[in-house]
Formats: structure tokens, sequence, C-alpha cells
């Protein structure tokens, strides 16, 4: 299992950025819950699934198996 940034530097840019103004919490969910806060719980779970290959919610990451 490998986890890596999108290959989309402009993407992953945008995410940086996104990231730097809410302070670590996922910019493309409404609420700041802990659960939201990158890397978020979502992400964290696919991460665990063995199944799993693809982006977390905001495409900054990528789970390959």
């Amino acid at each position: 299992m490998k986890i890596r940034y999108n290959k989309n530097k402009e993407i992953v840019d945008s995410i940086k950025k996104g990231l730097e103004k809410t302070g670590g919490y996922c910019p493309c969910r409404r609420e700041r819950t802990p659960e939201n806060k990158c890397m978020c719980k979502e992400f964290k779970e696919q991460i665990a699934d063995p199944d799993f290959e693809g982006y977390c919610h905001c495409m900054l990451y990528y789970k390959e198996k």
C-alpha cells in the first residue's frame, strides 16, 4: 500500500491553500469537525480497507494497493 499526492500539481496546490485557510480542515467540507481535519476520518477508513484504491474526498491524496 502507498499513499501519495494527486499527480495534478494544480489540484494539490489548490487544496493545500484551502487547508491553510481552514486551519487544516478539508476545504471541500462545510463543517469544521475533528472528522474533517486532514487526513480526514473518511480517508483513514478507506486506507484501512485493503480493497480500496482511489482518491480521498478532496482528491489531495491517492491510495494505491
